[in-house]
């Protein structure tokens, strides 16, 4: 399947399985979701649990929270990621602290999916990249799967957890990405990192489309006789830290790799993490390939802005050729 059947299925099964499970937001039911993630839902569980929403994001994350709060099990879609700045107080106020604020009289099983990332050329508030920012809600977890099999297993994992999660698909990978996806129940655990390909010389850490386009880069590398562990953190809430610093230790040199803008992305957050707890590791500076800082770009510019095979590749060379 590529990662768009898998979401659907997935979405299907659970639906299936739970009948408290809803899905809701904006073009879902009746057109089957713009990227057709939700296409025969409407007609195959009715519109009492598939329902179109206004155009309103902060409706959508509000609504999760009453049918949470209801006994429901809420999937709301945010159209995209970018379009997310209009429910962050529900978002953060709401969503992330209800079971907190309440002592855990309510559980919160809402999971909010919603597309972002670059490269379909999409006016802008439609490809921002905004995990960091959420990341530092307490209380929220975030998902973000690389791979179709993934993409089913992390999702069946989220809309089954007690808890909210923000469940962030790339837009590039909705039909580019194929892989095998396991038939029947496939759960994968949350914050638990994925070792995309074996290699010593530098590891590369990244999540959502960017594993992909290290992959890449790292087979073309190997040409070269760099040997390049590509390493793909799944969730960066709840993050494996484990893995990072096993993969440190072991490699020595560190590329990250995020598509959002450089200062303050999560990719700040996994060097302090390294400098914390593998410094005497490092062989070298971490190398970090981002976003610009700056707003996101018009169409025509946008193959400058996004990370990139080349850009991935210059990276690894230059952690393999700097000492410390």
């Amino acid at each position: 399947m590529n990662m768009l059947e898998a979401i659907n299925h997935t979405l299907i099964a659970e639906m299936e399985r739970d009948e408290r499970v809803m899905v809701f937001g904006e073009d879902v039911a009746q057109n089957g979701g713009v990227f057709r993630a939700t296409e025969g839902l409407l007609e195959r569980f009715g519109d009492e649990r598939v329902v179109d929403t206004p155009l309103a994001e902060a409706v959508i994350a509000g609504t999760a929270v009453g049918l949470a709060a209801a006994g429901m099990v809420p999937v709301p879609e945010i159209q995209f990621l970018g379009f997310s700045y209009q429910a962050f107080h529900q978002i953060a106020g709401q969503i992330a602290r209800l079971r907190y604020r309440t002592r855990s009289r309510f559980e919160v099983p809402i999971t909010i999916r919603s597309p972002f990332g670059g490269g379909v050329r999409t006016p802008e508030l439609h490809s921002e990249s905004l995990e960091a920012q959420y990341a530092n809600i307490p209380g929220l977890k975030i998902v973000l799967p690389s791979s179709a099999a993934d993409a089913k297993g992390l999702l069946t994992t989220a809309i089954r957890d007690p808890n909210p999660v923000l469940f962030l698909e790339p837009l590039r990978g909705y039909r580019m990405i194929k892989d095998e996806v396991p038939t029947g129940e496939h759960l994968v655990p949350f914050g638990q990192a994925r070792t995309v390909t074996e290699g010593s010389d530098v590891v590369v850490i990244a999540w959502s489309f960017m594993v992909e386009l290290s992959r890449r880069a790292a087979a073309q590398l190997a040409d070269e006789g760099i040997s390049v562990r590509v390493l793909d953190l799944r969730t960066i809430v709840p993050l494996d830290t484990e893995a990072i610093i096993e993969a440190v230790e072991q490699c020595g040199r560190v590329v990250v790799v995020q598509e959002a803008p450089e200062t303050n992305g999560f990719a700040s957050e996994i060097i302090a993490t390294i400098n914390d707890q593998a410094f005497y590791s490092l062989e070298a500076p971490v190398q970090r390939v981002s976003g610009y800082d700056a707003p996101y770009p018009v169409g025509m510019l946008e193959d400058h802005y996004v990370p990139d095979v080349e850009r991935i590749s210059t990276a690894i060379r230059r952690a393999v050729e700097t000492e410390a």
